[in-house]
């Protein structure tokens, strides 16, 4: 593979970033963005673009202007200007849920497993010598309600089978007649069958892309109809849910817990007071983040890379019909 100008964008630095750009470069020479330098000197001749996440800000493209390829590392789009990309003729391509499937599904069981056996309870009454209580929770027979019966819904429905749990799914789509029986919802509907799922069901998950129609799609009205001893989870993207409704819904009971890892501004407050609840569990955005996501997101990038400078077709482009991007 020849060696074409790469520059690696991130608003961030932390463990993911650096493990994502390790991995990249056992295959790709990297130039990194310092965010301390001009932008032109370092972005001028770049044949690619890889941003992590997706949040490079306009000034940023406008110097993007030799780019044959604009590579995302993300799943949700909802921070990067999608439309200003296609606007310049750039092909955008993405990372698609399958990258982070395995990840966010192994959090929603855990999320779930937490709540069933209150676990933060558990650790104070150990603290307190308080043994043999809270009482716990089996999952058998309870009805787990997935909102997007994507790549990461149905790796949830698969683990979430195992354990007993009976299996509702809501999507846009038709269901596949071969889908394989160790995903296949127990019912399957369509928006309009979304309320009567949400008020049945013990777990409600989320799995759905961030888009106007799906902005605030569990709100106050919809966690209403919730019953008193079920739980919201959420790793997908914050604003999917009204967070004030939320806590409101939390703190007084309408619900009985949740389990959070997307925030519809982060990073989150962590003072909001239904943060400190022992039936709610917060994590700082790190559902998808495991080492597999950073294996198949980065061989995209390199697979991506080989088709550019072999005039192949791009994986896994983006264009203005799917809706996706900042608003």
């Amino acid at each position: 593979m020849s060696h074409p100008k790469i520059v690696y964008y991130s608003r961030n630095e932390n463990e993911y970033v650096l493990n994502c750009l390790e991995e990249l470069r056992k295959s790709l020479e990297i130039k990194v963005f310092d965010h301390g330098q001009p932008v032109e000197p370092q972005v001028d001749g770049a044949e690619v673009i890889v941003d992590l996440g997706g949040g490079a800000p306009r000034p940023f493209i406008d110097t993007a202007k030799d780019a044959r390829l604009y590579q995302v590392i993300a799943t949700g789009l909802d921070h990067c200007e999608v439309q200003y990309i296609l606007d310049k003729g750039i092909p955008l391509s993405y990372t698609p849920g399958f990258t982070s499937a395995l990840g966010l599904s192994e959090c929603v069981m855990m999320y779930i497993l937490m709540l069933t056996r209150k676990v933060f309870h558990s650790i104070e009454n150990f603290q307190e010598k308080n043994f043999y209580q809270p009482n716990g929770r089996t999952l058998k027979d309870m009805t787990l309600a997935i909102i997007g019966f994507g790549a990461s819904g149905r790796e949830v429905a698969r683990r979430a089978k195992v354990f007993g749990m009976r299996i509702e799914a809501i999507d846009v789509r038709p269901l596949e007649s071969d889908v394989s029986d160790d995903i296949r919802p127990d019912f399957y509907g369509t928006a309009e069958d979304m309320d009567d799922v949400i008020a049945r069901c013990d777990f409600l998950s989320l799995h759905l892309h961030l888009t106007p129609e799906t902005h605030h799609i569990l709100d106050g009205r919809r966690l209403s109809l919730m019953r008193p001893d079920a739980h919201v989870i959420n790793v997908a993207r914050g604003a999917l849910i009204d967070e004030e409704a939320l806590g409101a819904a939390l703190l007084d009971g309408t619900i009985a817990g949740a389990g959070i890892d997307v925030f519809a501004t982060e990073p989150a407050d962590p003072e909001r007071p239904e943060y400190g609840l022992r039936q709610m569990i917060v994590t700082p955005h790190i559902s998808g983040q495991t080492d597999e996501t950073v294996r198949q997101r980065c061989a995209i990038v390199v697979e991506n890379v080989r088709r550019l400078l072999a005039g192949e077709e791009i994986l896994y482009t983006v264009d203005a019909s799917m809706g996706l991007g900042k608003k």
